[in-house]
């Protein structure tokens, strides 16, 4: 991408897309153009018809998207599936149509397989089924990165995918609908403040995942979009993962909560394990910078900053 080259990043308010707005500004990308929800909703295609029109953006950075923890995909699988299959189909078609030189859709390491063998290769798409608490969101990520393919493959378009681990950080959203990390520091912090005895958190606490500072993400989707030209999507992650259990114990360290930690094995643990092969990206010469307990204390410095829980 040349330096005065037309950026459009979608979705620029979320966590993902405001950390590619900094990345991108940070290494001297400055032409960057960018709409709100409210001024450019991108489930109405001739809205983001006439977008693509008048902007004519050169590159893409696809971004936005329909996303929350697991209670949010069990409580809204139509939604999930729906809006974001929307907002990738109107985004995609419209950047054909009107001559983005590349486009890079973010996915989601949520599209393997509820029991993929570990860590996951990027061979093992679609060799069993998704795992049913977040099976909206996984179709629709599938799809996505598929149409991406296609694209590539009918038209010549050189549209390139990267499946991320799950991410976390700066302008994460702490609500009833958060990501297992933004809804645990949100609770740790609480019942730090109200001196509660006991947080019971989802789960058997046995389940394994994988967590990337949302910044490195960026600085990986800014890698591949300048080193990586091959149809087939790529993951980005740290290729190490943590229980939820040591997870928990890590955040509450962070925070200062000194109570006990309870798992709730009757609720849903999801995907017993989501650690993602990331030789593909480390060959071509990269990796994360952030170790997770730093991540976890910079993204507790950016909650305390939000006006909603500053002051408790």
């Amino acid at each position: 991408m040349e330096k005065t080259s037309k950026i459009y990043v979608c979705g620029h308010s979320g966590m993902v897309g405001s950390a590619l707005v900094r990345k991108l500004r940070e290494n001297g990308w400055n032409n960057l153009i960018y709409k709100t929800s409210k001024e450019l909703d991108l489930t109405e295609q001739m809205a983001v018809k006439d977008f693509f029109r008048e902007e004519k953006p050169d590159y893409v950075f696809l971004s936005a998207a329909a996303v929350g923890g697991i209670k949010k995909n069990i409580d809204y699988p139509a939604d999930m599936l729906l809006t974001n299959l929307k907002i990738q189909d109107h985004v995609i078609e419209e950047a054909y149509k009107n001559g983005v030189k590349r486009l890079m859709f973010l996915g989601s390491s949520c599209i393997y397989p509820r029991l993929c063998p570990q860590p996951m290769k990027e061979e093992y798409f679609l060799t069993g089924p998704f795992e049913p608490t977040n099976e909206g969101y996984a179709i629709a990520k599938a799809a996505g990165l598929r149409l991406c393919e296609y694209f590539n493959r009918q038209y010549g378009t050189d549209y390139v995918s990267i499946m991320p681990c799950n991410l976390y950080g700066i302008n994460d959203h702490y609500n009833e609908n958060a990501h297992v990390m933004a809804s645990l520091i949100r609770r740790f912090h609480e019942a730090k403040l109200a001196g509660a005895e006991e947080v019971v958190v989802w789960g058997s606490g046995n389940q394994r995942r994988e967590f990337m500072f949302v910044d490195d993400m960026a600085d990986a989707a800014l890698f591949v979009m300048e080193n990586y030209h091959e149809n087939e999507f790529i993951n980005v992650g740290t290729g190490s993962d943590v229980s939820i259990r040591e997870l928990a114990g890590i955040i509450a360290e962070v925070v200062g909560y000194e109570g006990t930690i309870v798992m709730d094995p009757s609720k849903p643990d999801g995907m017993p394990q989501k650690l993602l092969d990331v030789s593909r990206l480390g060959q071509m010469g990269w990796s994360y910078k952030t170790e997770l307990r730093e991540g976890i204390r910079l993204t507790y410095e950016d909650f305390l900053k939000n006006p909603e829980f500053a002051a408790r």
